[in-house]
């Protein structure tokens, strides 16, 4: 495995005082919580469970006792990956995660009534470590000693924190680096809480490339090559189609020629639902072509495009569907208020039970021939 350089902070930290650990209240909560196998988890954390395999939590809404969450990390005899003397490979792509979870844990994949949907659902019984952004980037500025990529990531946060005026409550620390997994080659995942911060932190990104700023740049077309051929093993998408759409994102690019990708999570009291108050019934696939109607949600993950102006390209006739769906951060960002899409994917008939409310909605991303492609525009860069 490659070695990762150790990184001397101390200047770091004559600039930023170290924050405070956890308070004794707030060690014995925790403690508490895991007594009693409360687990409060949301996108971006990670879990680990016996046996050491590492789980990433999808969205916010999950089952009683259960936490939705597709196995990242596993341990592995000849792994490319190395964490207190044990070996770990990656798995990326989604067909993967489903065959490598049927081989190894199939206990965790279950048809789930609510979503109409086989997913992997953990129990929480299962999990013995629960790793928490936010939580990590404490303890990344609070250590004494941080290797190069732990340091580049911590002067990262605190670069968003600055520029787009947020508290440093509402920053964490995801990915590999928060679980002691990465290499030197590892991209830095940055995670942003609630709804303003989220934008705050867009515009800071949006002002960087702007401004031509020397530690944060947007994605050369060459970069772009890169990510398709990698994007390109779960989803099937021309490059200029891709290259149109993914140039104008200000989530993802390079941070002193780091990949990083800003995830954008709803704050916890900005979430109106609970599991099995909305329904959700699998009504096949189509193709669509459609005006963005509304892009307000399209930072976060999971995001949503209100559409208008649906026209049906491919599948079973179906009535009207209002909004474009999905909860995978690759389809951030994809298109703005007001321009044409052609989107493929899994139509979901939405109940929502406490508001009588019932429409159509395309999910994107559970399937590689799924996309939501600009129509007819050239490259913003």
């Amino acid at each position: 495995m490659q070695q990762v350089e150790m990184h001397d902070v101390e200047s770091w930290k004559t600039r930023n005082p170290p924050c405070p650990t956890l308070t004794q209240n707030e060690s014995a909560a925790v403690a508490v919580m895991r007594q009693n196998r409360l687990i409060k988890a949301r996108e971006g954390d990670l879990i680990e469970t016996r046996g050491d395999p590492i789980f990433d939590v999808k969205g916010l809404v999950h089952p009683p006792g259960r936490i939705v969450a597709f196995i990242r990390y596993f341990a592995a005899a000849k792994g490319r990956r190395n964490r207190e003397g044990r070996t770990y490979d990656k798995v990326y792509p989604l067909s993967e995660r489903y065959a490598l979870l049927q081989d190894r844990f199939p206990e965790y994949l279950v048809f789930d009534p609510v979503f109409d949907e086989t997913l992997c659902e953990v129990p929480v019984n299962d999990v013995t470590k629960h790793y928490e952004p936010a939580r990590h980037l404490r303890e990344l500025r609070f250590s004494i000693a941080l290797d190069s990529l732990q340091y580049k990531a911590l002067c990262f946060a605190e670069l968003l924190k600055k520029n787009a005026n947020i508290p440093w409550e509402s920053v964490g620390i995801s990915g590999s680096i928060m679980i002691g997994l990465h290499t030197a080659n590892s991209d830095i995942d940055p995670i942003v809480y609630g709804s303003e911060n989220c934008k705050r932190t867009r515009a800071a990104l949006e002002g960087f490339f702007k401004t031509d700023n020397e530690l944060v740049k947007p994605y050369t077309r060459q970069d772009l090559k890169v990510l398709f051929d990698f994007r390109s093993k779960d989803t099937i998408m021309n490059f200029e189609d891709f290259v149109r759409t993914e140039s104008r994102k200000a989530l993802q690019g390079k941070y002193e020629g780091t990949d990083y990708f800003v995830r954008c999570v709803r704050d916890w009291n900005e979430n109106g639902e609970e599991y099995g108050i909305v329904q959700y019934k699998n009504m096949g696939r189509a193709r669509i072509e459609a005006t963005v109607a509304d892009d307000s949600q399209s930072l976060f993950t999971p995001c949503s495009y209100k559409i208008e102006s649906m026209r049906q390209l491919e599948g079973k006739k179906i009535e009207s569907i209002e909004e474009i769906a999905s909860f995978r951060g690759r389809f951030c960002e994809s298109a703005k208020k007001g321009e044409v899409v052609n989107a493929s994917g899994k139509v979901e008939q939405v109940t929502d039970n406490l508001h009588k409310n019932k429409y159509l909605r395309l999910l994107i991303g559970g399937n590689p021939a799924d996309c939501i492609i600009l129509k007819g525009q050239e490259s913003a860069r």
